[in-house]
């Protein structure tokens, strides 16, 4: 079953215009490999029949289901104890190895419609027989929502984040612009997979922070890429082997920028998915909540 969360929400991130490094249609994508939209043609899915979408009015949303025996998972979304509207977006659509967590950016003008049109935009997604014109897709699908943001936007800003990952038989493909992150525990060792775009990360790299110094800086909340804010957009793309027994997890920056590396790795640890994700959004909101908060985690079955 897909599953689909958004709502709407108040202030947050601001875009930094000088680092925002956007190049006509064209993809990052890990070991230099490109993947240009001129070079794709967008596949035209219909809805499955099993799909179901939602913008509840609701606080929170909770999704845990099983697809055959190659993975599950569970998703969580909650607008915090700060802000009025929640504006993440969250897409569980397991039947096609996809999930994604969009977050609408506060101080802009409806972050929340930003975020429902990347999930809108790849909800009628289909898993292709070939993963490269499945990767392509997505890529075509986010540059759509980029094109959308922007034609409702009236002139303003109107932008998100997005993180996705796509599961095929034996390879792991994450896509994202912006904050939003996707980690990875696997067999005791636990890793980020995503590299913030972000002022502070930019500034980090360049040797000008440490990283100390980047997790508490003032401007964390500045980000440099993200879908909605320029006409040519740079999605990051990623691709690793998957092997049994992986977990992922999925988020907002609201479930991580409060909770410590450490902490994140020690509940994503936990024997169960849902009691890792349970555990996870009560620290960040224990921890003040300043933020709407969204998660995903995604489990491989063991061999």
């Amino acid at each position: 079953m897909y599953q689909t969360r958004a709502a709407n929400f108040s202030l947050s991130k601001q875009v930094f215009g000088p680092f925002c490094r956007t190049r006509p249609r064209r993809y990052t994508l890990d070991q230099s490999r490109q993947f240009p939209v001129n070079q794709t043609q967008l596949l035209k899915m219909s809805t499955n029949s099993s799909q179901a979408s939602s913008r509840a009015s609701q606080d929170f949303a909770f999704a845990d289901s099983a697809l055959q025996d190659r993975w599950f998972s569970c998703a969580y979304t909650d607008v915090g104890h700060v802000r009025k509207i929640n504006e993440d977006a969250f897409l569980d659509a397991q039947e096609q190895g996809l999930w994604a967590v969009a977050d609408g950016m506060g101080g802009h003008s409806r972050g929340d419609r930003a975020s429902q049109s990347i999930i809108d935009a790849l909800q009628n997604f289909k898993a292709s027989p070939a993963s490269l014109d499945s990767v392509n897709d997505l890529l075509q699908r986010l540059s759509a929502a980029n094109e959308e943001c922007r034609s409702l936007a009236n002139g303003q800003v109107m932008g998100s984040t997005v993180a996705t990952l796509y599961l095929d038989t034996n390879t792991a493909h994450i896509l994202w612009a912006g904050d939003s992150r996707v980690y990875l525990y696997r067999r005791g060792q636990f890793s980020q997979l995503t590299d913030d775009h972000s002022l502070v990360q930019e500034l980090h790299r360049l040797g000008e922070l440490t990283a100390d110094e980047a997790e508490n800086h003032p401007s964390s909340n500045v980000i440099t890429r993200a879908i909605g804010v320029a006409e040519e957009i740079e999605i990051q793309v990623r691709q690793m082997d998957v092997q049994p027994g992986d977990r992922y997890l999925l988020c907002s920056d609201g479930l991580f920028k409060d909770v410590k590396q450490s902490e994140v790795a020690e509940n994503l640890a936990l024997p169960s998915p849902r009691q890792a994700l349970e555990k996870l959004v009560k620290l960040a909101l224990r921890r003040g909540g300043t933020d709407n908060v969204t998660g995903i985690v995604v489990q491989v079955a063991n061999a």
